[in-house]
């Protein structure tokens, strides 16, 4: 029995190293486990935006690298998020498409994606998108915003602080921390994850008209968390779920004429 109790111990102690050890390690390397910088970057004059310029943004100690087109008599300007892997620049058929419809646009990449140097943290992405929101304010023209993923993040927080047209998330997490729990469920994620970007806590403060848009096999950020938003949106205008479509899926699934459609509801407001 004595020799069964002592295997016993020697066992469980072994899980709680092991255990430990795990815990360890993903507190130690936890930015580059949540977060996806690197990717290519595609130069403005590989794509079809002809009158959008190359800009920088100061944000505290670094320059975020964007592009930037004005809006046509009449459309607003959309400030847009970014997700959470490559460059901004990996996504010009979106901007192409904003602005063949007279629409402007602003997107950059934060610190530390491929574009803009520096360090990715929570602290960081919320000031360089305060910054990117406020340098596009100063242009004069209505503002409309627009979060994916990981933007959902820095978008709502924008929408928290400042004062736009509209707010559209898409495929929007309730929290980093969320994601994190439901994808590591043994894990202690709420005591050790230092970026937790709550959303459900700054959409309380958004004031602007609100779309969230999912899809229900979206296996990174499950849909559950798009619709548990959008319950605590206080001023709600779209929920669109999308039968089948994954988490890149929703551009090609008609995400634009939607995006279209409520913006001008909300301008029209």
């Amino acid at each position: 029995m004595r020799i069964f109790l002592r295997v016993l111990a020697g066992l469980v102690a072994l899980l709680v190293i092991a255990y430990a050890g795990v815990v360890g390690y993903m507190y130690l390397n936890q930015r580059s486990l949540q977060y996806s910088a690197s990717g290519e970057i595609t130069p403005l004059d590989g794509t079809l935006l002809s009158r959008a310029e190359a800009v920088e943004i100061q944000s505290g100690d670094g320059v975020l690298a964007g592009w930037y087109e004005p809006p046509q008599p009449g459309k607003p300007l959309i400030v847009y998020f970014k997700g959470n892997t490559g460059s901004f620049t990996a996504e010009h058929e979106r901007y192409e498409q904003f602005v063949a419809e007279g629409y402007g646009f602003l997107a950059f990449d934060y610190r530390g994606f491929p574009a803009s140097p520096g360090e990715i943290t929570q602290d960081n992405v919320l000031a360089d998108a305060i910054a990117s929101y406020d340098w596009a304010a100063e242009k004069g023209f209505p503002m409309v915003i627009w979060g994916r993923s990981l933007g959902s993040g820095p978008s709502t927080y924008v929408a928290s602080q400042r004062d736009a047209e509209a707010l559209l998330l898409e495929t929007p997490f309730l929290s980093a921390v969320t994601v994190a729990a439901e994808r590591y469920p043994f894990l202690p994620v709420h005591w050790v994850m230092q970026d937790q970007f709550p959303v459900n806590d700054w959409i309380a403060d958004v004031g602007e008209p609100v779309m969230v848009a999912h899809g229900t096999a979206d296996v990174v950020i499950d849909v559950s968390n798009g619709e548990r938003l959008y319950e605590l949106v206080p001023n709600k205008d779209e929920l669109w779920i999308e039968p089948g479509a994954g988490h890149s899926d929703l551009w090609a699934r008609g995400i634009w004429p939607r995006a279209e459609a409520f913006f001008e509801r909300a301008m029209a407001q």
